[in-house]
């Protein structure tokens, strides 16, 4: 366990040990603490998590002094996104983008100090330490640019996949290819996974924000950082809805383009089998054995002046039903 106690107003950071961050937690009027646990795989690397020496390990809460009955949650993996209020400390899982993965970063906000806990290392603890130097005025403002930089992941992952989309939508009508359907299919599947990470944390926050926002013990500036945060939410809400809505017109114009090409192809076969009609009617025709055929055609000459001269009739009256119809340029014209 890696514990950063950054000191403020000061906005410095030191490495400490429990122990240390627990004292501080105790005496110091506004301190905010980050601890960066072993991921799944480092602890069974390291012999952890697992066992009954695992089960008897107190849990993050115990080893910083924390009273924060009714988390239970914290610190625990695999947690779902949530919001609770809980007295004078609101508890939290932020959904945070982390490369190609969604992480969740546990928070417990007080008065006088904020904790946040996540496995493994966490972009968004490194971006909002550039962001206390903005001198937020207590662990709950901190709160706020906390909620405002994990928004901040799910916009620029949103807006980054988006202009993609529109890449590969362009490129398409330019040089189809079978990996930019592998490709559609793989932001198809992202724009789903922010969207379902993101939305149900959106409405418990909302709901909570807006039961808090209508009590009087609530101060105002409190009221307006969080009316931004609703805002800016709904916003990055929008951007993916954007990009699933872009995935899918991608889609759309795939299928539109295959589609185009399949009817290329059977206005062709048609064209031909309109060609070769009369050879087949002829042979058809032939190759029955009525009085009629055998007694009345008995020359070589009355056969081919029956089968060419039907076939020539047959092509002058196609090519001349294409020509008007403007179906052969049509058709030169999607070769293009």
């Amino acid at each position: 366990m890696i514990v950063t106690v950054v000191s403020m107003p000061e906005a410095s950071a030191t490495r400490a040990d429990a122990a240390q961050a627990r004292a501080r937690l105790a005496t110091d009027p506004f301190v905010l603490v980050d601890i960066e646990l072993p991921t799944d795989a480092d602890a069974d690397a390291d012999g952890e998590g697992a066992g009954a020496g695992a089960d008897a390990e107190p849990s993050v809460a115990d080893r910083l002094g924390l009273d924060i009955d009714g988390l239970d949650w914290f610190g625990r993996a695999d947690e779902r996104p949530r919001a609770e209020f809980l007295g004078n400390k609101a508890g939290f899982v932020v959904p945070v983008v982390h490369g190609d993965e969604i992480a969740h970063l546990h928070v417990v906000v007080t008065d006088t100090f904020l904790v946040t806990v996540h496995r493994g290392p966490a972009q968004l603890t490194a971006s909002a330490k550039e962001l206390l130097h903005e001198r937020p005025a207590d662990p709950v403002a901190v709160f706020f640019l906390l909620l405002g930089e994990s928004l901040g992941t799910f916009r620029r992952a949103a807006v980054q996949d988006l202009v993609e989309t529109e890449e590969l939508e362009d490129g398409m009508f330019e040089d189809r290819r079978p990996e930019q359907v592998y490709r559609l299919a793989q932001l198809r599947r992202r724009a789903a996974l922010l969207h379902h990470f993101l939305r149900p944390f959106l409405e418990v926050t909302d709901e909570v924000l807006t039961r808090r926002m209508m009590s009087e013990n609530f101060p105002e500036e409190r009221q307006r950082l969080a009316r931004e945060y609703q805002t800016s939410a709904r916003l990055v809400l929008a951007d993916i809805e954007s990009l699933q809505e872009a995935t899918r017109r991608a889609f759309a114009s795939y299928s539109s383009l295959i589609a185009g090409e399949q009817n290329g192809v059977i206005n062709r076969l048609a064209i031909v089998s309109v060609v070769f009609l009369p050879l087949t009617f002829i042979t058809g025709f032939f190759g029955m054995n009525f009085t009629f055929l055998t007694d009345s055609l008995q020359s070589r000459d009355e056969f081919w002046l029956l089968a060419v001269g039907l076939q020539v009739l047959v092509l002058s009256i196609s090519l001349y039903v294409l020509h008007r119809t403007r179906i052969w340029r049509r058709l030169r014209e999607d070769d293009w």
